[in-house]
């Protein structure tokens, strides 16, 4: 199915940019990346699709039969126990045909009216599915913003989310797609309707599937590599991709992956954030559910990315976006622009695109925090709800640094062999590059840290031996389990050949295991490492000084986090940072360039008014310029004129000890300063007991982050 059956007319809130077909240029382009994909092991085997479609099919006879049974148990007669069914559906990369080998399948049960989710769903099902040799790693989320059950079918990941619906049986030709489908159903119903709701539109909202499936493949692995695929770590998630390449395969109907990658780039560079990117307009409905809306809701004029789904009700999908995220995924579509240019003119490749970012070679300090647990199950129920508290540590370390300390998550976990039931996570620090040279400005960020370990001493799930620790670690510092193997590398030298690749598109050496969890994604970066290093030249250089006294071990604070006692003192070397500058933009005469409004499908594929960039320098120049009018006004719709707001200050936040805190912050204001003492990296801990008995903390004095010129700077720089 390679062309959608809407393929006659216009897909999308606006006209397309472009009508242009591919060139001979694009053809061999797209075919190089289409290897280039097969060989990093992105397509799983015939082998192994066979087993998923098992897998799937033997997954709706279980609930076929468990529907039946919850039937029969809640008294109806035989006739409507026989007619009783529930429906398996797919969604997410699964669904779109974008998935890799080993990768989850997301799935959805839909169920009748007396199938209830805590009772039967979650107490049945699950009792069922426990007692099957063939099931393994039975996980149960009841409590999640969508509860989810996750296992092991036959080896095969699984993610079965719950649909009740108003129905007393479910037809087995049942279509989700339709509004009514949502009557009468729950939030958590219509949450877990929406993901195959929303990746059902997005398939019917593209022109040709085909090539938005080698595109999305592309995008997610390059997000991948990049290190900015993660909506848990405040970047992107796999709908997130999906959406944006959807509307770029809308602006570029007849264009093939290759042309589509370069206009991914070309586009979402010159894209004015928080102008929303939309598939389709947003449609109020008629069952009252709340759609996004910023002219109307308070909440969602905070949305720094939105990217709104199509189906009914629309909402943002990256509400998770941060301004440091949102920054980093900037200088990213910059640099991914910029080699897509170098390939139209013959001077890079797909290699250099792939290029794995050197997390561990970008910033010359990190944070590093390590939780523990006391077995397998224990960590994975600790892992999943300190990850959902890291993305509030980097938004409170900026807000409360007034966005002069910028933080760079990790998007990943780390583990070491050595040290079981151990898990780590990092962020690199950089001062920020522009505004004010601060000298002799001080931050404080120790209680930065204790609201972190606050809000994550409150998991109501606590066990004891879940730990948490923070820690400033310096680059030479890292531990070697980061790395590949184990191996600390050589340090690269700093001027890389642009041309220079750590990914080989020739064999199978480059899986997708090389961006994952664990820490595998490292490497050179062809001289682009997001201007850390080579941009800072003839700049400032700051120290960043972080000190603190022992803490107190009087009284209790929260579960979870161990007792330290030593001394807190951490002297931050940060270079001079890459904050984002302005972009100018100047507003061309549309009278100049032809509009992009009156371009019409013909049917014959001929290039619009606005051809591919092939020709000249001059022909060139007028196809970017038309572009950037055409995105211009693509963001003049009924949202574009919002802005987003300061970050939201979370309610979860606001943690019991808040009244102490405040008190505490304005005796330091007028405490006198005292000359910060400098010593090595060490554990930023709190102690802390049971919440029942939880007592307000005596706090020692924060850290202090002092800026100083470099010319006032004591220490080594690495």
């Amino acid at each position: 199915m390679a062309n959608n059956p809407n393929n006659g007319q216009r897909l999308g809130i606006t006209e397309p940019i472009s009508l242009g077909g591919p060139t001979e240029f694009d053809v061999i382009k797209t075919r190089e990346l289409e290897k280039c994909l097969a060989d990093a092991g992105l397509y799983e085997g015939q082998e192994e699709a066979v087993i998923r479609e098992e897998v799937l099919g033997r997954l709706d006879q279980i609930v076929k039969v468990w529907v039946k049974n919850v039937s029969r148990v809640k008294g109806l007669n035989e006739q409507l126990v026989q007619e009783a069914n529930a429906k398996i559906f797919t969604f997410g990369s699964y669904r779109l045909g974008v998935h890799g080998p080993g990768a989850d399948i997301d799935t959805l049960c839909v169920g009748p009216r007396h199938a209830s989710r805590e009772e039967d769903f979650f107490g049945e099902l699950h009792k069922m599915l426990s007692e099957m040799p063939e099931v393994t790693e039975l996980h149960p989320v009841p409590d999640a913003h969508v509860p989810v059950m996750k296992f092991k079918f036959n080896g095969v990941s699984i993610d079965l989310l719950y649909a009740k619906l108003s129905l007393w049986v479910i037809p087995e030709d049942l279509d989700i797609s339709q509004d009514s489908i949502l009557q009468n159903a729950d939030e958590q119903t219509v949450r877990s309707l929406n993901g195959c709701r929303v990746t059902d539109q997005i398939l019917r909202l593209v022109p040709n599937i085909q090539n938005f499936r080698t595109t999305l493949r592309c995008m997610r692995f390059w997000a991948k590599r990049r290190g900015v695929y993660s909506n848990v770590a405040g970047f992107l998630g796999g709908i997130n991709w999906a959406l944006l390449v959807a509307r770029i395969c809308q602006l570029y109907p007849n264009a093939l992956p290759n042309m589509l990658v370069s206009r991914f780039f070309r586009v979402y560079t010159q894209w004015r954030w928080p102008n929303p990117v939309m598939l389709c307009d947003i449609e109020e409905g008629s069952l009252g559910l709340q759609v996004w809306d910023p002219r109307r809701n308070i909440k969602d004029r905070y949305h720094l990315m939105p990217i709104i789904t199509p189906a009914y009700p629309c909402m943002n999908s990256s509400y998770n976006v941060s301004a440091s995220t949102l920054r980093i995924m900037t200088e990213e579509f910059q640099r991914g622009n910029e080699i897509c240019e170098a390939m139209e003119a013959h001077k890079d490749n797909w290699g250099a695109l792939f290029e794995p970012y050197p997390f561990f070679e970008a910033y010359k300090n990190y944070l590093q925090i390590e939780i523990s647990a006391e077995n397998v199950d224990d960590l994975r129920k600790w892992k999943g709800w300190v990850e959902s508290r890291l993305r509030q540590l980097t938004l409170k370390i900026e807000r409360h640094t007034r966005n002069m300390l910028q933080c760079h998550p990790h998007p990943g976990e780390f583990s070491d062999k050595s040290k079981p039931f151990h898990c780590w996570y990092f962020m690199g620090l950089q001062r920020k590059q522009r505004g004010p040279t601060g000298e002799g400005e001080q931050f404080d960020i120790r209680l930065t840290v204790e609201e972190f370990k606050q809000s994550v001493g409150v998991y109501s799930l606590w066990k004891h031996g879940m730990q948490i620790y923070v820690s400033h670690v310096r680059r030479r510092n890292i531990p070697a389990f980061v790395f590949p193997g184990g191996a600390r590398p050589s340090r690269p030298s700093k001027v890389f050949s642009g041309n220079q690749q750590s990914l080989e598109c020739k064999g199978s050496g480059v899986l997708p295991e090389d961006m994952s969890s664990e820490g595998k994604a490292t490497g050179v970066d062809g001289g682009r490492t997001r201007k850390r290093e080579n941009d800072n030249v003839g700049l400032n250089s700051r120290n960043i000084r972080f000190s603190a006294s022992p803490v107190s071990t009087t009284g209790g604070v929260l579960v979870g986090v161990p007792v330290s006692t030593s001394n807190l003192s951490i002297e931050v070397d940060i270079e001079g940072a890459n904050g984002l500058g302005e972009t100018r933009r100047e507003m061309v005469d549309p009278e100049n360039f032809p509009s992009v409004n009156n371009s019409k499908v013909d049917g014959s594929l001929q290039q619009s008014s606005l051809v591919r960039p092939y020709s000249t320098s001059s022909a060139a120049s007028n196809c970017k310029e038309a572009e950037k009018l055409a995105i211009e006004e693509i963001m003049t719709g009924p949202y574009g004129a919002h802005q987003a707001l300061p970050e939201l200050e979370e309610l979860e936040d606001a943690f019991e000890f808040g009244n102490q805190v405040k008190k505490f912050e304005e005796s330091i204001r007028g405490a006198a300063e005292k000359d910060l003492e400098e010593l090595e990296p060490s554990e930023l801990s709190v102690p802390i007991s049971n919440p029942a008995n939880r007592v307000p903390v005596k706090k020692g004095p924060l850290i202090r982050l002092n800026f100083t010129s470099l010319g006032k700077a004591s220490s080594s720089s690495t």
